[in-house]
């Protein structure tokens, strides 16, 4: 670029063609992720998943260059931290008891989705980079908002937002990762004798009772099968806090715009779902999403979220299985920890120097939890089949 850029607000994706997003969302030659694509956005929003009434109301970053748009990232404004998957809830009334308030905040992140991605979109172009995050900034000083918060972005942009003073906190996942299987049974080889016991008991009683697995993609996935996964969907979300997030529409809206990118596992019994798995497909990488059942079997949850999850990556040759946030359960099943970055900036100085205290005892204690972990990883070293 050779003149000045210049950054403005849209409220809504409407305003951006889905090619222009994707050009600078997933780039030709670059791992593609579903979640930041136009489709999938567009269909939060249109189906009123995120909206100003949900607390979560689009003000996306547009950067442009000589009337091209160069740069992109997808902010909200919220007045809540539910969905985000990165709890900031602390800050907030520690701050309100002060006197201050922390709401409302800006979010750059994909709601209710705690997968790692781009969050500054620019198809690789590093001076626009650097030009959308100094607007991010520019635009929370202008709405004088509490904070900024970058939540699942890359390493890359985790530290070129660093350099910007951004507070950078860790977290951590569990993913699996394909050593190139032949199929489970070559994965469960890799195991020590005893997980591999675990899993093959696991997968038997999973299977008990006549219970079948699906797996539905594409142009085959139908409004019956919407259905009933929404109602496994809603069964799980109310038990575990209170208002599901996404709405029936959303399930349809993706599923007519994005549908070779969607993988359901669904189990039945009788003649009837009774649970099922919500997967997105990217280039490399299998990303379990959402999860509900409404028929309780043992071990049935790791099968169809986790063991289901391994088989269809080994199939078709995907590197990595994501299986969401959190779960330390994970890892006896073959899932290792992984970091996860997010990133803060907060306006007022003693919140500020407060919340750096904290994430810098945080990050050393998430680190080592990490690496004890890891020591503990259930393949084999010199176990014999």
């Amino acid at each position: 670029m050779t003149t000045s850029p210049a950054a403005r607000l849209i409220d809504g994706l409407s305003e951006v063609a889905p090619e222009t997003w994707d050009a600078l969302a997933n780039p030709p030659g670059q791992p593609a992720n579903p979640f930041v694509s136009h489709a999938f956005l567009l269909a939060l929003e249109e189906s009123g998943s995120v909206s100003a009434e949900t607390g979560w109301q689009p003000a996306h970053v547009i950067v442009e260059n000589k009337g091209a748009i160069v740069g992109a990232a997808p902010m909200y404004v919220k007045n809540h931290s539910y969905g985000e998957y990165v709890f900031d809830h602390a800050w907030a009334q520690a701050f309100e008891r002060a006197g201050g308030e922390y709401y409302p905040k800006l979010q750059v992140a994909v709601p209710f989705t705690p997968v790692t991605g781009p969050r500054l979109l620019t198809g690789g172009n590093t001076v626009a980079r650097e030009a959308l995050a100094q607007a991010m900034m520019a635009f929370a000083k202008r709405l004088e908002v509490s904070s900024l918060h970058i939540t699942f972005p890359t390493a890359t942009e985790s530290s070129a937002l660093a350099a910007h003073g951004f507070l950078e906190r860790h977290d951590q996942q569990f993913h699996w990762h394909n050593e190139d299987y032949a199929d489970f049974t070559g994965f469960l080889a890799a195991l020590s004798s005893i997980k591999r016991k675990n899993l093959r008991r696991e997968r038997a009683q999973a299977a008990a009772n006549g219970i079948d697995i699906e797996w539905i993609t594409g142009s085959d996935i139908k409004e019956l099968h919407w259905d009933a996964f929404f109602a496994f969907y809603m069964d799980t979300g109310s038990r575990k806090w209170g208002t599901p997030y996404l709405t029936r529409k959303f399930f349809s809206l993706v599923s007519q715009s994005m549908p070779d990118q969607i993988l359901l596992v669904l189990a039945k019994r009788n003649g009837r779902y009774i649970a099922g798995a919500l997967n997105f497909i990217g280039s490399d990488t299998l990303y379990g999403r959402n999860w509900g059942a409404i028929e309780h079997h043992p071990f049935l949850h790791f099968e169809v979220c986790y063991y289901q999850a391994i088989e269809f990556a080994i199939t078709k040759r995907l590197k990595v299985v994501e299986a969401g946030a959190q779960g330390a359960h994970k890892l006896a099943r073959g899932y290792l920890p992984a970091r996860t970055n997010s990133l803060h900036w907060i306006s007022h100085p003693g919140l500020r120097d407060a919340v750096a205290r904290y994430l810098k005892e945080e990050r050393r204690a998430v680190d080592e939890d990490i690496q004890a972990l890891t020591e503990h990883a259930p393949f084999r070293k010199t176990d014999p089949l």
